[in-house]
């Protein structure tokens, strides 16, 4: 458990403390330990906290520092309430230490929180934030779980929790990590708890709708945005931020019918040749083209669907005609650039793959390709420095250590 609280230890020195010996067949499970609660905790917590007393006949579940602490009397002389707080949340989340706890003390555990760290939500939040941002997701996701416990209501957690899984799936597929199918599926869940709640969680739905649009689940897109704009009051325009967001949803919408793209056969298209059948992905994709020759979302499927049959010249044409009608992107530009290598149009593989860089400037799948094109060209030194740089950002990346080794 992330440890947050920065106060010092209560003032114990002299209680007697002992292990709960009728809490639980195993009383460290996950650095757990309950303990009986000493006499100098006993009443209120603080000034602060005058509406919640300590209850004496439910134990403490304290979390131990990994290796540090191996009995109930080590633990008293070292008890803080960061120790105190992060059993408590270790217990509420559910992680491997609440079956020692009976489920009538978990209501109590969440007040006993509450009281010794008011502001949690936003504390835990950042961090969670911070977290996400540094690439770290498992963390964020154990924070977020933390509060999941402490709020299971909360509409907030559980969309914050949808948004580091959609942040984490994301980096596991530029990295091209097999997980990453199973990652977004877990993702499309939480979303779709975050939007079955009652009343109805308005945010949910808006990001979501990004999220499919991400997967190129036009239809489902158009789904959600509409559920955000139709639950859009007239008050809600005078919101700046959130009016804002009701227009931007309602632009998506007229493009998403604009160019057809909620279309089956486009959703089917994409994901035969994302599942490596693209032979039945190009009969699927070409339907659609001769349907809106003019949307660029239709040529870049095409294109990548003979980018994985090895046909790089009608890949390519297909990618600068994607590019002609707006598909301007690092991952338009990235696969053109993969068939240029292929057609020996080194230069304009260059070019395509530095603009790419530009828009999306820690894509391993970029950085990789640009090592790869150095080394074409007979740069070796460069090379090697890109392929650094893609392990500083994926340490596993096999392809790299390849190179490198």
């Amino acid at each position: 458990m992330p440890q947050h609280h920065k106060g010092g230890q209560p003032q114990l020195a002299g209680d007697k403390v002992t292990p709960v010996r009728d809490a639980g067949q195993d009383l460290r499970q996950d650095r757990v330990i309950f303990l009986s609660v000493p006499e100098s905790l006993r009443g209120h917590i603080s000034d602060l906290a005058r509406d919640f007393s300590i209850d004496p006949d439910i134990p403490l579940p304290v979390e131990i520092p990994e290796g540090g602490i191996t009995d109930a009397k080590a633990a008293l002389e070292n008890l803080s309430w960061e120790m105190i707080v992060s059993g408590m949340l270790r217990v509420i989340a559910g992680d491997g230490a609440n079956g020692a706890a009976r489920a009538d003390w978990i209501d109590y555990y969440r007040g006993f929180v509450l009281a010794v760290r008011p502001s949690i939500m936003g504390e835990f939040t950042e961090a969670a934030i911070l977290k996400a941002r540094n690439g770290e997701f498992g963390l964020a996701l154990e924070i977020l779980d933390s509060l999941r416990g402490l709020f299971p209501l909360s509409p907030t957690v559980k969309l914050n929790c949808a948004l580091v899984m959609e942040q984490r799936a994301e980096f596991l597929e530029r990295q091209s990590k097999p997980e990453a199918a199973a990652a977004f599926r877990d993702v499309e869940a939480a979303y779709d708890e975050a939007m079955s709640l009652h009343p109805p969680f308005r945010d949910a739905w808006f990001n979501a709708g990004y999220f499919f649009l991400g997967r190129k689940d036009f239809a489902r897109a158009r789904e959600c945005l509409s559920l955000y704009v139709d639950h859009a009051e007239d008050a809600f325009e005078d919101e700046p931020e959130d009016g804002a967001k009701k227009r931007r949803a309602q632009a998506l919408i007229r493009e998403i019918d604009a160019s057809g793209l909620d279309d089956e056969g486009f959703k089917e298209a994409y994901m035969l040749v994302r599942d490596g059948k693209e032979e039945a992905g190009m009969q699927s994709i070409r339907g659609f083209i001769e349907r809106q020759p003019e949307v660029w979302n239709g040529w870049f499927v095409l294109g990548w669907a003979l980018r994985r049959l090895s046909r790089w010249e009608d890949a390519a044409t297909a990618f600068d005609r994607a590019i002609e009608l707006g598909g301007v992107n690092s991952d338009t530009r990235n696969e053109l650039a993969i068939c240029l290598m292929e057609t020996g149009d080194l230069s304009g593989a260059r070019r395509q793959l530095e603009s790419a860089l530009r828009d999306d400037s820690e894509n391993v799948k970029i950085i990789s390709n640009l090592g790869v094109l150095a080394l074409k060209n007979g740069r070796k030194d460069e090379a090697a420095a890109f392929f650094r740089t893609v392990l500083e950002l994926d340490p596993e990346d096999q392809l790299a250590k390849g190179y490198l080794g």
